[in-house]
């Protein structure tokens, strides 16, 4: 009999349960046993850590068809390194750890799938760090919009990304609140944002990112992207995934 694995992530079953989680709503906690993971079915989520002296960071944003808590599948099983909680209201499916062992032995069809997206958190990771150790401020925070966005990604982006606080951005890009709101009006001045409630992204933030240059350098509304020599759409997804060029800007360094 074929795998499903589309109907397997849609159902319960054998050491798994479709779960409902409201917006604050935490699906584990930093310190918990490591017995389960989850596949984000609709939703989003956020993954935060909390230091020894009590502060907290925002260290990923989760969008649906993202695995949540793959330290579940280590050889030795332990402990949470971080908590996950609703952002939205998210639908999941929580595989417990046999379940999701037997699966990867047994199943290549979500053997295959699961390894992809492995694969492509640790690309988001080192990204993560060359953005921190390399980018300034404006830049890192450009980039966390378009990702949020879901720009450089396969299909239609999303240009409304979930509610978000200006301090939950100013921890994931590692500057202050006041800063993250300077860059946000900014932005919104020149055209690249638009926000009442919601934030809506537009194409042309890409310039902050493809032209390593500040909002300010741009004219008074910059041209979309496309306007100027065309970007492939290689060239837009390595951008919006991984921020092009690392190096220092004179400028707006923190």
């Amino acid at each position: 009999m074929t795998f499903d694995l589309a109907t397997f992530l849609e159902k319960a079953g054998v050491g798994r349960k479709v779960v409902q989680l409201k917006p604050k709503q935490v699906f584990f906690s930093q310190g918990s046993s490591a017995d389960s993971i989850f596949y984000l079915r609709t939703g989003n989520a956020k993954l935060t850590v909390v230091s020894e002296s009590g502060k907290e960071a925002t260290i990923i944003l989760l969008a649906p068809g993202d695995f949540v808590g793959e330290e579940s599948v280590a050889a030795i099983p332990g402990l949470r390194m971080a908590t996950a909680t609703a952002v939205t209201a998210c639908t999941a499916l929580r595989i417990g750890r046999d379940e999701m062992t037997r699966l990867m032995h047994e199943e290549r069809g979500f053997s295959d799938i699961f390894l992809k997206f492995l694969l492509t958190r640790a690309m988001r990771i080192q990204a993560d760090l060359v953005d921190h150790l390399f980018n300034y401020s404006e830049k890192r925070l450009a980039r966390i919009l378009l990702l949020m966005a879901q720009f450089g990604q396969s299909g239609e982006p999303e240009s409304l990304i979930p509610k978000i606080t200006q301090g939950m951005l100013a921890e994931m890009i590692g500057t202050t609140r006041s800063r993250v709101s300077f860059f946000m009006n900014r932005f919104r001045q020149y055209g690249f944002i638009e926000y009442n409630g919601r934030i809506r992204v537009h194409k042309s933030l890409l310039n902050v990112i493809l032209h390593d240059r500040s909002a300010g350098q741009n004219s008074v509304r910059a041209p979309l992207v496309e306007t100027g020599p065309r970007q492939s759409e290689p060239a837009l997804r390595k951008a919006a995934a991984i921020g092009v060029k690392v190096r220092h800007h004179d400028g707006l360094m923190d």
